[in-house]
């Protein structure tokens, strides 16, 4: 199974940005904690990170033919960005919808997902494990 992992806007400050929401793991430990679990499960994974709604846009379109299933965190693109909603309706993969933060519990702004109905599922609130319960998820979808 061939998974894209794709991260959005800030998603590179981890460890810098807010560690009190977010907690002091770096991006980098997000990819090594994922390509751990690629290995150990057998799967491929594709991590990228873009602070650019186009480019998230582009790899959505690009996962249409090169990917089994999607794991997007889109940070703040997640609560207006109609654009990326689109993208993700005009694929023909899964994609699950992940974040680190449970955004249900955070900012007003930040409780309502313009993207959560374009995706298969959704979880958040739990770090790190949030992107390893949407792969296990995949896997269980796909497998």
């Amino acid at each position: 199974m061939n998974i894209l992992v794709l991260n959005g806007p800030n998603l590179n400050m981890l460890g810098i940005r807010e560690p009190n929401v977010y907690g002091e793991k770096t991006y980098q430990d997000l990819e090594n904690t994922l390509q751990d679990y690629a290995s150990e499960k057998g799967i491929t994974l594709d991590i990228k990170q873009s602070n650019f709604e186009g480019v998230l846009i582009d790899l959505l379109h690009y996962a249409h033919e090169h990917f089994d299933g999607v794991i997007l965190n889109a940070g703040a693109l997640t609560h207006y960005s109609y654009a990326l909603h689109d993208a993700i309706k005009s694929i023909g993969v899964p994609v699950i919808e992940v974040h680190l933060s449970d955004i249900s519990k955070r900012e007003i702004f930040r409780q309502h997902s313009v993207i959560k109905d374009a995706c298969l599922k959704t979880f958040q609130g739990n770090g790190f494990s949030s992107y390893l319960d949407g792969i296990k998820y995949l896997i269980k979808e796909e497998g």
